[in-house]
């Protein structure tokens, strides 16, 4: 495998990301872009960058804070805050990523994208505004948003992975995304982890109320990611 840092810019703000992708083979390949959690670009986020190359892909995990502002829990939120608040802002810092990624030469211009936590929250933002993806991946993300998707402007396909004791998204706000996936027209689908609170997909996150690792959720959450990717890249394979 091999790992390559990139730096790109978001107009005025200076950003890095890391590419992983499988070396040995001439052949191009889908891309997916990793969007990292509120903690910003750490080893959770670039790991899961590896395991995506490991399964065949070119994943570029990007930089949605800036150089400097991970670590810095004061700009950390500062920057969280104001993207949360700012969709456009918010997608025009990820399309910035998709770039970066799009222009890898083994990408065959086949995309797609997931994210923890924050990222969750980011990629169905792109999808909510008609972003040209094949499909997104929430895990643990906020599913509420200030701009839902008007009919038949999500082009990708959605997967949402929830923890069903997690706080920070509880049923209310899951109820009120099946009702606007369902209004959109998306092509959309929903796992719910039993047992599983916020963050149940990061190794050594934050250690918050209500924010725990579940081993279990988040091995059946990496199965199913799997195969969602294989059923937007791989569709004849997965009619076999």
């Amino acid at each position: 495998m091999k790992t390559e840092y990139a730096k790109y810019h978001d107009g005025a703000v200076d950003l890095t990301g890391m590419f992983a992708w499988e070396e040995g083979t001439e052949t191009t390949r889908p891309g997916i872009l990793v969007v990292h959690a509120g903690t910003g670009l750490d080893d959770h986020a670039k790991n899961r960058a590896k395991r995506l190359a490991e399964w065949g892909y070119v994943a570029f995990a990007c930089d949605m804070y800036g150089d400097g502002v991970a670590g810095d829990r004061d700009r950390v939120l500062s920057v969280l805050n104001e993207l949360r608040h700012d969709p456009p802002n918010l997608c025009r810092r990820v399309s910035a990523g998709l770039d970066v990624l799009r222009s890898h030469p083994c990408v065959d211009g086949r995309i797609a994208a997931i994210g923890y936590c924050f990222g969750g929250f980011t990629v169905l933002e792109l999808a909510r505004g008609g972003a040209n993806l094949a499909g997104v991946v929430s895990v643990h993300g906020t599913l509420s948003t200030s701009k839902p998707a008007p009919r038949d402007q999500i082009k990708a396909k959605i997967l949402a992975c929830c923890g069903a004791l997690d706080p920070h998204v509880p049923m209310t706000q899951v109820s009120a995304f099946i009702d606007e996936m369902n209004e959109s027209g998306a092509d959309w689908q929903m796992a719910i982890y039993g047992g599983a609170k916020h963050g149940f997909a990061h190794e050594n996150g934050p250690k918050l109320p209500g924010v725990e690792y579940h081993a279990l959720a988040d091995f059946r959450s990496s199965q199913l990611i799997h195969d969602f990717f294989r059923e937007l890249f791989s569709p004849s394979e997965c009619a076999a």
